[in-house]
């Protein structure tokens, strides 16, 4: 009993896990950083981080000596280059009712269950599950992305943790239409390593999607006959608040496992919290809570 409450409460984050393309970013640290101030294109919006921490959002229309010509909502202004610490430029879709909506930080994952959005080279991310099962996740390339971590019970010794790897590949991208294959792999002290081999595609932007996928857990060298099944769901709500929902059919378990939950983030940092019960009479109400935490940098 112990095995399968692990097995369906620890395999689930490595089943079924790129941003919208982040803006280009410049910085002016001195006035002749000038020479790299530019009008945008007609689909870019610019976004200006002042020295004194405030920030304006539209275009610039006009480079002058020492001064741009800024096109804001409210009108033009005037702004001097010294002023300017960072241009950010982004998609005009971006900006929604003069506010910048920025990139979903944590648009790979659900909950436990990964998308099949991969991170850019270099990106990376720090996660932290339940609080004891923190992870770093780094984007090796365009298409491979590799995460590991190891749990942090309290009075245990190293020996007495798990550890655990989650690679992905990204495989096709068509527009919209993602597809990817990975796999978790988990060491439990005095055990074989276990985990899941899966693949799955995610249809949407990072604001509005769903995922689906199945995979075959296995345990040392003995593959599972039946596959879990994974359907779940983004949608952003506002500019910093999403719904996310991902949903399970286990072979094994006699109902499906549902989750439901909002997606609390900032323009590196989300929080999440949801609830995650059992699809029938065994539902507890209003579910078993379920926390995590991913800062992107």
């Amino acid at each position: 009993m112990l095995n399968k409450a692990l097995f369906v409460f620890l395999i689930l984050p490595g089943l079924c896990q790129s941003l919208a393309a982040p803006g280009s970013i410049y910085a002016l640290d001195k006035p002749a950083a000038a020479d790299i101030l530019k009008i945008p294109g007609p689909d870019r919006v610019q976004i200006l981080r002042l020295a004194d921490g405030s920030t304006l959002v539209g275009r610039i229309v006009e480079i002058g000596d020492g001064a741009v010509e800024f096109e804001t909502r409210m009108g033009r202004l005037s702004v001097p280059v010294t002023a300017i610490k960072k241009v950010e430029e982004v998609p005009a879709s971006a900006i929604r009712n003069g506010e910048y909506w920025f990139p979903n930080p944590n648009s790979t994952r659900l909950f436990f269950a990964p998308t099949a959005r991969t991170l850019k080279r270099g990106e990376k991310y720090f996660s932290d599950y339940y609080l004891f099962f923190p992870a770093l996740t780094v984007g090796v390339t365009d298409k491979i992305t590799l995460g590991g971590g190891m749990s942090i019970f309290p009075g245990a010794d190293l020996d007495q943790q798990l550890f655990y790897l989650t690679p992905k590949i990204g495989l096709k991208s068509i527009n919209n239409l993602h597809f990817a294959a990975g796999a978790l792999l988990l060491k439990a002290p005095d055990n074989p390593v276990v985990g899941i081999f899966y693949g799955l595609g995610t249809f949407g932007t990072p604001d509005a999607s769903i995922s689906a996928g199945l995979g075959y857990g296995y345990s040392g060298r003995h593959l599972a006959e039946k596959p879990m099944l994974m359907l779940g769901g983004e949608k952003r709500i506002s500019r910093r608040v999403a719904l996310v929902s991902e949903n399970w059919v286990i072979p094994g378990l006699d109902q499906p496992l549902v989750s439901y939950g909002v997606r609390f983030f900032g323009e590196g940092l989300s929080f999440d919290l949801a609830l995650i019960n059992p699809l029938g009479e065994d539902a507890i109400f209003p579910g078993i809570p379920y926390i995590d935490l991913v800062y992107k940098f």
